[in-house]
């Protein structure tokens, strides 16, 4: 079973092939995701790999967590689940007459 790790603190220009390059050297690699924002589409400074099982993944938090790379520390680690949001509602408020 596939393993989702969360990559923070990247340099604004890392590309998804930049990260398919670093994570590939500690195993197979399922999905590379950089978020971008959707206003301008750059970059967050965070991604998330998935490696394909849990042991490559926890090679390449032990490679890569604290490594530097384009001269930014990274914070590697396993991505937690996303919790579900609360839905928001669509109306102004107000009262109605």
């Amino acid at each position: 079973m596939s393993t989702r790790l969360f990559v923070g603190n990247l340099p604004f220009e890392t590309s998804e092939l930049d990260l398919r390059d670093l994570f590939g050297q500690s195993g197979q690699i399922v999905e590379v995701k950089v978020v971008t924002d959707r206003e301008t589409g750059r970059s967050r400074g965070f991604a998330f790999v998935e490696m394909s099982n849990a042991d490559e993944a926890g090679k390449a938090i032990a490679d890569l967590n604290g490594r530097d790379f384009g001269g930014r520390t990274l914070k590697v680690n396993e991505a937690e689940a996303r919790a579900s949001r609360p839905a928001q509602s669509a109306g102004g408020g107000g009262r109605r007459w």
